[in-house]
């Protein structure tokens, strides 16, 4: 019986380090230097959104967890954007762009909504083929969060606070 706690606990000591070990292996890198083609026909830079904490969030109109989480991003873009907070939509290459404007104007996105006509956008952020698929930035321009699947708001707000607060 000792011999099974041992081995328990020797597994749980591993498995703790290895997470700290991931933790402090996780280095934030730069955002790709990537042009998004706004839906007015005018484009944004990543080096623009220096300075801001932002969420860049690839979907598509078919895909119904990104339909879904709309709401919650855009009241997520509603509570921080008077304290330096920008949202950045990237549909999809896939997507018709007739669907995406329809969707933006008819859901009244308060953020910006960018077409990847090409995939270019998509293929620069690590090669994006999961949607949604979402990156936190902070300030410097680095991405500190990655997540693919709908966000957990709790924690997703905590992060966007704590970025913001940060010089």
């Amino acid at each position: 019986m000792r011999f099974k706690h041992a081995l328990i606990a020797v597994a749980l000591a591993a498995a703790a380090s290895a997470g700290t070990w991931a933790l402090l292996g996780a280095s934030q890198s730069a955002a790709p230097e990537s042009t998004f083609v706004l839906l007015d026909g005018s484009s944004q830079t990543t080096a623009d959104l220096r300075g801001k904490v932002t969420l860049v969030n690839f979907w598509a109109t078919s895909c119904t967890t990104c339909v879904a989480e709309m709401p919650d991003i855009a009241a997520t873009y509603q509570k921080y954007h008077a304290r330096g907070f920008e949202t950045l939509a990237v549909a999809m290459s896939y997507d018709p762009p007739s669907y995406v404007v329809n969707f933006a104007e008819s859901r009244k996105l308060p953020f910006k909504v960018a077409l990847d006509n090409t995939g270019a956008v998509a293929k620069a952020w690590g090669d994006v083929r999961i949607t949604p698929t979402t990156y936190i930035v902070n300030k410097r321009g680095q991405i500190v969060k990655t997540y693919v699947g709908a966000p957990d708001l709790g924690e997703l707000h905590k992060l966007i606070e704590q970025l913001l607060s940060e010089a």
